[in-house]
């Protein structure tokens, strides 16, 4: 084989296979011939949504206009998310895209917060950032000179038309079919081609498997390995529906904790996203499709889909002249809508990692050390919503209460619980704010914070604390509704 990379085949369509196909073609142009391989017969899971405010640079970076891109995929704006039932029964809480408070040197802000909690005046935490209170508040406003942190709600199958109709324009060629066969070199096991059922052979350099859970190339030819996550994310199933709107959309999406797992919300311009994320081994399949229909509120417009799925990751991302991306290089459930992210940061790391286009295995090695880290740490993230809880009112939340959960991530809540101290290590996905914002409103309260905020005054916290709440108040009345913002901005 040769070691020059100048044909790439993407097998798959769907989000991932087209953000593969768009971001290769605007940043490689013409110094590659690319081919995506699809198939009008095989569904997409269609059901990643929500996503997190990164997802912004990816369209700058594409040259996406983001009105343009709203209407085509009649999309929402999303300051972040509402878990409902997650700590204790009833509890509420919104983990938000936003800044809570000021930011300190020595002392993140929720160690002042801690301190005026202390003294008895301080108020919630989410009443010190501005994205949590306007989400709380349904409101929502955005310009070229405001720094908002916000995302999206979309419709996952308009955006694949619309990053399909991107790609093509810049020269992606299209071969519709079904795979039949990979052919390897017999010496190196490099992936040389691929057969389609009408017998078209389709040879190329590099190969980029979007083929969802089966992982055609990376796992059935290529036997990368998987490593197992569910004894942490015991969660296997999920049934998705999609329901006509009763309301005009909040900016959040809603997950919502029930017996055996957790009940998503996604609103739409046009309609509503709504699924059911389970453990079969305390919810059955058959139980599952009618608990979520009783749950939603609108009259459903698609027939509930159920998706299995096994938590966990490729042991490589990247083996051998072949790149997994999507739901073929892993799975971590959507509670915090990172599976569009890790598409795009997949597809960017290869571009970056990939400057002259040759296959070479120290690059790969630095590509699966970039990709571990980064999906391991979001994967402590979403174990913390289970872990870090009160409830023990089912089997299910019995199990992940007691369960054992890595050293990573049981360090992490050690350190916040014992002295306020919450961080975000080079290249991870999630903030202090985030980290914090959760722990907190999973019932995580810190015994001590740190010793420096005991040198402001009493008299001075209590103003610098009534300064940020009174700010954000009089500008969240200022904004109109998340229903009238988008009628002004970006209607359908």
């Amino acid at each position: 084989m040769k070691n020059t990379v100048q044909t790439i085949v993407i097998a798959g369509g769907g989000t991932a296979g087209w953000t593969a196909a768009a971001a290769i073609a605007k940043q490689m142009g013409p110094t590659v011939n690319l081919i995506l391989v699809e198939s009008d017969d095989i569904g997409t899971v269609g059901v990643g949504e929500a996503t997190i405010p990164p997802m912004r640079v990816f369209h700058k970076l594409l040259g996406i206009n983001e009105q343009d891109f709203m209407r085509a995929t009649s999309a929402t704006f999303k300051l972040g998310i509402q878990f409902e039932n997650w700590g204790q029964k009833g509890d509420t809480y919104i983990h938000s895209f936003g800044l809570t408070g000021r930011e300190s040197f020595v002392a993140p802000f929720h160690h002042f917060w801690l301190y005026g909690k202390e003294q008895g005046f301080a108020k919630e935490f989410g009443k010190y950032c501005f994205e949590l209170e306007a989400a709380k508040q349904d409101k929502f406003a955005t310009s070229e000179k405001a720094n908002v942190q916000f995302a999206y709600h979309l419709d996952s199958s308009q955006y694949a038309v619309l990053l399909r109709n991107y790609s093509e324009s810049r020269g992606v060629v299209r071969k519709e079919g079904k795979i039949k066969q990979v052919k390897q070199d017999p010496t190196s096991g490099f992936i040389q081609s691929i057969v389609l059922e009408s017998g078209e052979e389709i040879a190329g350099d590099f190969f980029i498997d979007c083929t969802g859970f089966r992982g055609l190339l990376i796992e059935e030819t290529l036997k990368t390995g998987y490593q197992d996550w569910s004894h942490w994310l015991p969660c296997d199933s999920a049934v998705a529906v999609q329901t006509e709107s009763v309301g005009a959309p909040r900016p959040i999406t809603r997950a919502i904790a029930h017996d055996s797992g957790w009940q998503w919300q996604i609103p739409l311009q046009h309609r509503v996203g709504n699924g059911l994320v389970y453990c079969s081994q305390y919810m059955p399949d058959e139980e599952a499709i009618p608990f979520l229909l009783n749950e939603v509120s609108g009259t459903p417009i698609t027939q509930p889909k159920v998706i299995k799925f096994k938590t966990g990751r490729r042991l490589k991302a990247w083996n051998k002249n072949c790149l997994a991306l999507g739901l073929s290089s892993g799975f971590v459930e959507p509670l915090e809508s990172t599976s569009i992210h890790l598409i795009m940061m997949g597809i960017i790391r290869f571009l970056k990692l990939f400057p002259n286009g040759v296959v070479n295995q120290t690059i790969e090695d630095e590509y699966n050390r970039q990709t571990i880290d980064e999906i391991t740490k979001i994967r402590d993230f979403i174990i913390l919503h289970y872990h870090a809880t009160a409830r023990q009112d089912t089997p299910f939340w019995q199990y992940c209460h007691d369960m054992q959960v890595p050293e990573t991530l049981k360090h992490r809540m050690q350190l916040f619980e014992e002295f306020g101290h919450a961080f975000q290590e080079d290249g991870e996905l999630f903030r202090v704010d985030s980290w914090t914002q959760v722990m907190l409103g999973q019932g995580i309260m810190p015994k001590n914070f740190h010793a420096s905020v005991r040198g402001m005054p009493v008299t001075e916290l209590q103003r610098f604390l009534q300064g940020i709440e009174m700010s954000i108040e009089k500008n969240v009345q200022t904004m109109p509704s998340h229903q009238a913002f988008i009628n002004a901005y970006c209607r359908k």
